[in-house]
């Protein structure tokens, strides 16, 4: 399947406005009902295309496109769809805010539990990683939106627009309450955890990295040496938030780094932070899982986007949280990078799956440390090593059965759906309730975000077809999971359908949702989806690859269709149809000429184009003098 990411988005919108949106009522809620992170997946459907594509813009009104206007027709006329937005952004505060104004990031319906058992009322109320992360994105396009269309409303004489810029005075305040609880809440989840070579945590490290069979001193000098910049910085300029207890002095330990699935259990308050998530109590073990540690790196990396900083959306106290956030995420994937790829043979990334400090093993987490490693070539501009990497890409894409077939009982399957359960360490400490864990439905999308990125990245044709290969087969898998029939038509996840048609077997072991009536959506891989698609757009519209060598192909053609046309310029000939022609030559090679450096293929083809038409002209007139 071509990826067509404004058709793709349209289609998309259409099909979350159907779901959502009846008479002027948003509703909330999907597959997992409602809670603080599916309803802002759900609404992040709709804003993050429209903050992140210029073209989708709904803060400019008398700039949207017809197609977006026929689209969003629900939401009423263009003037009026920005304030229909509004609206839902009012309505999604009001919801996740308690009456004392204290942002709300209860993960509740989304939370499952590790034995089977209900988990407990205090432990619905528990808040994750994701809760913070996905609100950091939503606030920051929330922001984008109100802030321009503000300024569009202002300029309106209608009473409707005053009452409107007042709605957004009134809102604006909220966004950068809940904004900056959702900084803080990252940069307490935050967690260095520094392991005894000998313990079962350490040898686990060590088994990863030890691809050569040397001793384990061998290997724990060597990666000490590999990450003591990290380190020396890890422990001089990493203190907002962070745990007393952790010594990384000591080059005899081990250690890593990232998010745990919440606020962690030793973690110090924040002083200037005047919300209660700045010295709350947190529960979480002081061990980094790579599921949450790419979630909250990929908020952050909202939260540090260029469009950010040049919109000057922060205030001084989020400013310094953003800072503390942009250190650990540099830190983090310069971590994760370096340990990936470690040792003079095989990196321990090739060496599938990745196997984590606790022991858990899945392809799910090769992929999430395969994404830290991209990032980090991304942030340098290093693509020395990316052929590593995609071929990492393309053994996951086999293994989690994206390329090839899915068998009866196959294993992979649990990748797709139900998908990897994520424990939670620290959880069973609540109200007396089960140990919890977070299952994690989205490598599917996760790869295929990833690939884009590594297409955007590289400046191989091969490779890069390569990539965009995989990227289509991988949308192709997720295509067949589009749910086809009710109202959630057009959104993800009819996991019924894929089983039936693609996982034989599954059925008789997983509960995999409704049997009967229409399925609803899952916002959470919706919304991945959305990200994608986004993703995809940005990098569309980015100038095509000018590989040197089609420049050099394209100038030795152009230097020879230059000099011809200066040799026919010479000859007398027919002055109404040699001059005309000649003329369209010319401006042929001044276009092939602006566009040597950015479009070299065309460039090429304008001059071939030439070549031809000269060849024509002189052989025209050597047939002439023949006869």
């Amino acid at each position: 399947m071509r990826i067509q990411p404004r058709q793709q988005l349209l289609e998309l919108w259409r099909s979350v406005l159907t779901a959502c949106y009846d008479k002027g009522t948003w509703h909330w809620g999907g597959r997992d009902g409602t809670n603080s992170i599916s309803d802002t997946e759900q609404l992040l459907c709709l804003l993050y295309p429209a903050t992140e594509i210029g073209a989708f813009a709904l803060d400019q009104p008398d700039d949207m496109a017809d197609d977006i206007r026929a689209v969003l027709a629900p939401l009423g006329e263009a003037t009026r769809i920005g304030g229909a937005l509004v609206g839902v952004l009012e309505d999604y505060f009001s919801r996740h805010t308690s009456t004392e104004g204290e942002p709300i990031f209860a993960a509740g319906s989304y939370l499952r539990s590790a034995d089977g058992r209900e988990p407990s009322a205090e432990q619905y109320e528990l808040e994750v990683v994701d809760a913070y992360s996905m609100s950091l994105t939503l606030c920051i396009a929330a922001l984008r939106f109100l802030r321009i269309f503000k300024r569009f409303m202002d300029k309106e004489v209608r009473r409707e627009a005053k009452d409107l810029s007042a709605r957004i005075r009134v809102l604006t305040p909220q966004v950068s309450v809940r904004l900056t609880a959702a900084m803080t809440g990252l940069v307490r989840s935050f967690v260095v955890h520094t392991p005894n070579p000998k313990s079962a945590q350490g040898q686990a490290i060590l088994g990863m990295l030890n691809q050569v069979g040397a001793a384990d001193e061998t290997v724990i000098d060597g990666i000490a040496r590999r990450l003591d910049r990290v380190r020396v910085q890890m422990a001089n300029d990493v203190k907002l938030g962070q745990t007393p207890d952790i010594d990384l002095a000591d080059e005899l330990l081990l250690f890593e780094c990232g998010w745990s699935w919440g606020i962690d259990q030793k973690a110090s308050p924040i002083d200037f932070v005047r919300s209660k998530i700045g010295d709350q109590p947190g529960y979480a073990a002081s061990r980094p899982d790579l599921y949450f540690t790419i979630v909250a790196l990929d908020g952050i990396n909202d939260l540090t986007s260029r469009r950010t900083r040049e919109m000057d959306l922060l205030n001084d106290e989020q400013r310094q949280l953003a800072d503390a956030l942009e250190l650990r995420w540099d830190l983090t994937q310069r971590y994760w990078s370096t340990v990936a790829r470690y040792g003079p043979g095989r990196w321990p990334l090739e060496d599938l799956p990745w196997r984590t400090s606790d022991g858990e093993e899945s392809d799910y987490y090769t992929l999430a440390v395969s994404a830290m490693v991209l990032q980090d070539f991304v942030n340098r501009q290093a693509t020395d090593e990316l052929p590593q990497v995609v071929a990492v890409f393309d053994q996951l894409a086999r293994r989690g059965r994206i390329i090839s077939r899915l068998t009866s009982g196959d294993p992979a399957a649990v990748l797709h759906y139900p998908g990897v359960r994520v424990p939670m360490p620290g959880s069973a400490d609540i109200g007396g309730g089960p140990p919890l864990v977070w299952v994690v439905p989205d490598f599917a999308t996760m790869l295929l975000k990833r690939s884009l990125q590594a297409w955007q990245l590289s400046g191989d044709v091969a490779m890069r077809d390569r990539l965009m290969s995989m990227a289509e087969l991988t949308m192709d898998h997720l295509s067949r999971r589009q749910i086809g029939y009710g109202p959630a038509t057009g959104l993800w996840d009819d996991a019924e359908q894929v089983a039936s048609a693609q996982w034989p077997g599954l059925l008789a072991t997983e509960d995999i949702g409704p049997r009967d009536g229409a399925v609803q959506a899952s916002w959470y891989l919706t919304e991945r989806i959305v990200e994608c698609l986004v993703s995809a757009d940005r990098n569309f519209r980015e100038p095509p690859l000018a590989m040197p060598s089609m420049i050099s192909r394209a100038i030795e053609m152009r230097s020879e269709a230059e000099h011809l046309l200066n040799q026919e310029m010479l000859e007398v000939g027919d002055p109404d149809v040699s001059q005309a022609m000649l003329s369209r030559i010319e401006q042929q090679l001044d276009e092939a000429r602006r566009l040597l450096n950015e479009q070299p293929a065309t460039a090429f083809s304008l001059a071939e184009q030439a070549l031809l038409q000269l060849y024509e002209l002189a052989y025209a007139r050597r047939d002439a003098m023949r006869s």
